[in-house]
């Protein structure tokens, strides 16, 4: 799929400037600036002329299309409201209408005069990646199984004027910052959207491979099940064991840094088509269940992305990839099984499988001896029903990494909310038969789950996103590529504290 250029440069006389697309931001409530009241002029007062017939206000997120003026060749006038009110949830909303906008047009190239947004150095940087994550994303098209996909968007080619505010070289990394995290997150969309029969285990174990081979610094491992079984993954070879397709054990290095620096590890599940075993799922929307490797799509979205910025740290990436499926061999409830921990798991529902080829992935984690351990899974329904879409459940045990995650959420508006990881709900996990079970029983859900995985995670600080209600909408259906921009921004943050 072709991605859009950005870049940033200095425009002397705006009038003489070509582009197909001039992209004017105008308040509701102050003159017209400089660069506006140039192209209005070369444009016979029309924007002026606008403005005085009501035709455009300058209200939030409006937009209106001109003929060209000077060397445009059209003319978009986006509204930004008060000057005042121009806060970062404002730029949201203007970046979102301006790349829905864009999305419509025919015009392969654009010029965004942001100088016209009066934007301080650090707004004007955020502001700047998010409009090109925002325009990258607003890209994405699933192609792979439609015979006839979608017409791709014209937009080729982005061009910011700053002003000198941020700089020409700051603007240039932001919007490089936000172009490959916006790129992660189709990335992440694009393998979430596949259907099962195409995305197995195998299918994410190539793609991995194939990712190594096009990104410096990173490197691919997979294991098998034969592997698995030697090191004593029970756990996740009990989800496997009624499907056809074998489980992988996927892990992608980045080493950015010196081997003596301490690794970030993400571990995502990936359990690539999820019928709930012999604990059969309902079969409205099962369809969906080919998302249930929403989590190991987004490491793959960030591992990409991390690659590509060429992040000066050390990242790895565990998928345990599985498929759910009640086969004559599968696991059955009651079943008991032990985990690469040694611990014992009574199998009470198997459709809470996740969390048993996660346990096995986090011991895994803990040869890197890491720094975090972060996972992410669509984990449980109870999540959805405790946050719907909006915000990715979050549990820690350390809230110094809590903090930070939910601080990147807010930064890059891919929110998280943090739930309570208490001892005391650990006794739903109790069994007569084994050390636990694998769900607790009526009420609080995803605290369960976590509380499940938080007995694998005893040797570093770790935490885990729920992301069931953020990974996937079913009403336009297709993944959202979440949470690749919390986790992009982690990782920056973590950069920049040790500047």
């Amino acid at each position: 799929m072709p991605g859009i250029t950005f870049t940033a440069r200095s425009i002397p006389d705006a009038a003489a400037a070509p582009a197909e697309c001039a992209i004017l931001p105008i308040f509701s409530d102050a003159a017209l600036a400089p660069v506006a009241r140039a192209l209005d002029k070369a444009g016979g007062g029309a924007i002026e002329s606008a403005l005085a017939l009501g035709d455009f206000s300058g209200k939030r997120g409006e937009t209106l299309w001109l003929p060209g003026s000077g060397r445009s060749k059209r003319v978009l006038l986006l509204g930004c409201g008060e000057a005042a009110g121009f806060d970062r949830k404002a730029m949201r909303n203007i970046c979102s209408k301006l790349a829905h906008a864009l999305q419509d047009t025919k015009a392969k190239d654009a010029l965004f005069y942001a100088s016209a947004c009066k934007l301080k150095a650090a707004d004007g940087e955020w502001f700047l990646s998010y409009l090109a994550r925002q325009l990258t994303t607003v890209g994405y098209r699933y192609t792979t199984t439609l015979s006839k996909p979608k017409t791709a968007m014209a937009l080729r080619k982005f061009t910011v004027e700053t002003g000198g505010k941020p700089s020409n070289s700051a603007a240039k990394a932001a919007l490089k910052r936000g172009t490959i995290t916006g790129s992660g997150v189709n990335e992440a969309r694009f393998l979430a959207d596949l259907p099962g029969n195409i995305c197995t285990p195998a299918y994410l174990a190539s793609h991995a491979r194939k990712l190594a081979r096009s990104l410096d610094k990173l490197s691919v491992q997979v294991l098998e099940e034969k592997k698995m079984r030697e090191l004593g993954m029970g756990a996740l070879l009990s989800v496997s064991a009624g499907s056809r397709q074998p489980a992988k054990l996927i892990v992608m290095q980045y080493k950015g840094a010196k081997a003596t620096q301490k690794p970030c590890v993400l571990v995502g599940k990936g359990i690539t088509f999820d019928t709930g075993g012999i604990s059969l799922k309902p079969g409205a929307k099962m369809d969906e269940m080919k998302y249930d490797m929403g989590g190991a799509a987004s490491v793959f979205g960030t591992l990409k992305a991390v690659a590509e910025l060429q992040l000066p740290m050390n990242v790895i990436g565990i998928v345990p990839a599985a498929e759910n499926m009640p086969d004559g061999l599968a696991t059955k409830p009651g079943d008991v099984v032990t985990s690469m921990a040694g611990k014992t798991i009574e199998i009470l529902n198997t459709d809470a499988e996740g969390r048993l080829v996660l346990c096995d992935a986090l011991t895994y984690a803990a040869r890197f001896k890491p720094e975090v351990v972060i996972d992410i899974a669509t984990l449980t329904g109870a999540c959805i029903v405790a946050l719907g879409s909006h915000a990715s459940g979050l549990f820690a045990n350390d809230d110094d990494l809590a903090d930070a995650l939910l601080s990147a959420g807010t930064e890059s508006h891919d929110r998280a909310w943090r739930l309570p990881l208490w001892k005391e709900y650990q006794k739903q996990l109790n069994s007569p038969f084994a050390d636990m079970a694998n769900i607790g029983g009526a009420g609080a859900g995803s605290v369960t789950a976590a509380c499940f995985l938080a007995h694998f995670t005893e040797e570093y600080t770790w935490a885990h996103l729920d992301v069931a209600g953020s990974a996937w909408n079913s009403s336009p259906k297709g993944a959202t590529g979440r949470p690749v921009p919390l986790l992009m921004q982690y990782l920056l943050s973590r950069l920049e504290s040790r500047k």
